[in-house]
């Protein structure tokens, strides 16, 4: 037995159990990469929580990431894949088109929805000043800047849309048959059939874009790099989270400390302040939902 699970017991070690304990131990030391680790005890955890100005802007704006993105993203999936389940016409097409977009590398998808959006010479503010509409300033805004980071993340949403395709056509259609012919319409049988019969899937796409949000790096950092002017020197102090830290994430701001600043003690402090808040999260919010379901098959 112990022979089957070598390979996942040696992937598990290497990959996950020594990563962590290693990050745990030097979130508790001074290093810097290129002298041994000097043993600080709490003096890194202390200064992320009361002493570093800057974090507590990357704090907010990755929390704001999680509830928008995670709302949008599933709601607009599930939207995607109900109008897919009802076409007949041309499915193929339409749902191959609607997933092409999670293909795309996320610094390709990035810079082309960053000269999309470009106020002076981007398309999509052209298109609003032929409807007498004053396009904002999208990636240059910081008031514009995450909801503009929210629609890219959104177009890339395919993985989720299929999944969700996958559970809504699963769906047993004799229910449907059965509460329409007892008068329900619907929406009634949107609420008490779909959502019911595919709460799992939903389960797994509240948790997935959590994790996503929680994660998210790459996209802030190219757009804000993009935006400024200054893309030769992508992840620079001088423009990350442009603008005025707007695009600055809890991943970026752990990046720039480990790798731009050489505080590796710090940068692991801040990596396992991440990994135990997504974990206490994510299983808080499976024991709810699972609380909501067994109390639901008891009443």
């Amino acid at each position: 037995m112990l022979g089957f699970m070598a390979p996942w017991i040696i992937g598990f070690s290497c990959f996950f159990a020594y990563p962590l304990l290693a990050t745990v131990f030097f979130s508790f030391t001074g290093y810097d990469l290129l002298t041994p680790p000097e043993w600080v005890g709490l003096r890194n955890y202390a200064y992320l929580l009361f002493g570093d100005p800057v974090v507590r802007i990357a704090a907010v704006n990755t929390i704001w990431l999680v509830v928008v993105l995670t709302v949008l993203r599933v709601v607009f999936a599930l939207g995607v894949a109900a109008v897919l389940a009802r076409v007949r016409s041309g499915v193929g097409l339409l749902r191959t088109l609607c997933y092409l977009p999670a293909l795309a590398p996320p610094v390709a998808a990035t810079l082309a929805f960053t000269f999309l959006f470009n106020p002076g010479t981007g398309p999509v503010n052209g298109l609003l000043g032929l409807l007498g509409i004053d396009g904002p300033l999208w990636f240059n805004d910081p008031a514009w800047a995450k909801p503009a980071l929210t629609l890219l993340t959104l177009w890339g949403s395919g993985e989720l849309m299929i999944i969700m395709l996958a559970a809504l056509l699963d769906v047993p259609q004799e229910l449907h048959e059965a509460a329409a012919l007892d008068g329900a319409g619907p929406a009634r049988r949107f609420w008490h059939i779909t959502l019911p019969s595919i709460a799992p899937v939903l389960l797994f796409g509240v948790v997935n874009s959590i994790i996503f949000a929680l994660q998210y790096f790459t996209q802030a950092v190219v757009a804000g790099s993009v935006a400024s002017g200054q893309a030769e020197v992508v992840g620079s102090s001088k423009v990350l989270g442009y603008p005025d830290n707007a695009t600055l994430t809890f991943p970026a701001w752990l990046y720039q400390q480990g790798f731009h600043y050489y505080n590796m003690g710090y940068a692991a402090a801040m990596a396992v302040v991440l990994f135990v808040f997504s974990l206490g999260f994510t299983a808080l919010l499976i024991r709810r939902m699972r609380g909501g379901t067994n109390a639901e098959e008891v009443s």
